[in-house]
């Protein structure tokens, strides 16, 4: 099997910047000086800190900050989330105060492991589906479908692909990924910046609630106390289980860069299994730092699915608490794999 190169392909993020100031009124003659090599650096080393001045004047006290977090000159990286991140160094001298900010951007020590899969089963699937999101609750499948005026939500029994319950999202609405937790459905939209709470059982809409600095909905899943939103970019945002609000974010990150267009996501074992749009394939993400720890090629699924004009990527991962096994899908596909991941 070829090795699932797509994940791996790398969008750099910027330059490091040399200095700034907190008035925006002059340019800064300090600079804070580090040990990134063209502004990256690896998370196995630890992070040097020097403050240049070019007028030579006699510095009171200076403070740093990496990610809002209090370091030294020399603070080792393997705590710190991956990604871009904003150095800040507070500098005291002659009785004034100036802030200066520049920015590195730390990578993950290690490529991702290359992992392949054995099918287990199939099932069928409703071809006409363009699957945003699955996952299993109860050893039942609960699915979100997309498009304007197609969108749904909906619940099957997976081993005969009947349709147990059926909601139409109104016109304006274009579903995205869902999950469940403490007996509730969340879903989110694509552009409309909404999401919608359900009961469960009945599907009855409980509540809505709109996003934060994310922009768009794309995908969701949970690891029992925290909402896990992708929004299409390299950004997974952590959201309040209660409030629904966006309290942080972690980046996808290889050893080379960042990773777009993370899409439908499912909490197994302790880490984020995510589709990367428009790729046959799935990131393994550590959820502490961003960190891509592995990659799965599913891009021969494809093949064995009915081949049509609606044909589409895949995209739907769920695991089954019950089986211990993991399923995958994918837009209009007329199949449902139940596969054992493997290392190859």
């Amino acid at each position: 099997m070829k090795t699932f190169k797509y994940l791996l392909i790398i969008f750099l993020g910027g330059l490091i910047s040399s200095c700034g100031s907190n008035s925006g009124k002059h340019k800064s003659a300090f600079s804070i000086k580090t040990n990134a090599n063209k502004g990256d650096i690896s998370n196995n080393v630890s992070l040097l800190l020097t403050l240049e001045d070019k007028k030579k004047r006699i510095i009171d006290s200076i403070s740093y900050t990496l990610d809002g977090i209090k370091v030294s000159e020399n603070t080792p990286l393997k705590d710190f989330k991956l990604g871009k991140q904003t150095i800040e160094a507070v500098v005291y001298f002659d009785n004034e105060k100036e802030i200066v900010n520049t920015t590195v951007t730390i990578l993950n020590n290690e490529p991702p492991k290359v992992y392949a899969y054995k099918i287990i089963n199939e099932y069928p699937h409703d071809i006409t589906s363009y699957t945003q999101g699955i996952e299993f609750f109860n050893d039942t499948l609960y699915e979100s479908i997309g498009q304007y005026k197609k969108s749904k939500l909906r619940k099957s029994d997976y081993k005969t692909g009947k349709i147990i319950k059926n909601i139409d999202l109104a016109d304006e609405y274009f579903g995205e990924g869902l999950t469940i937790l403490n007996d509730k459905i969340y879903q989110l939209t694509w552009r409309e910046g909404t999401g919608f709470v359900y009961d469960v059982n009945s599907f009855d809409k409980i509540s809505s609630f709109k996003y934060g600095n994310s922009k768009e909905g794309w995908g969701l899943c949970n690891n029992a106390n925290t909402i896990y939103k992708s929004d299409g970019t390299e950004k997974i945002w952590l959201l309040n289980q209660k409030t629904l609000v966006e309290e942080s974010f972690i980046q996808v990150y290889t050893n080379k860069g960042k990773i777009i267009g993370i899409n439908e996501m499912e909490w197994i074992d302790g880490n984020i299994y995510a589709n990367r749009y428009q790729k046959d394939g799935v990131a393994i993400i550590n959820p502490k730092n961003g960190a891509v720890t592995g990659v799965i090629d599913f891009s021969p699924l494809k093949k064995l699915v009915t081949q049509h004009e609606e044909l589409d990527v895949l995209n739907g991962i769920a695991y089954n608490s019950k089986t211990n096994t993991i399923f995958v899908t994918g837009k209009h596909w007329d199949k449902l794999f139940e596969v054992e991941v493997i290392e190859k």
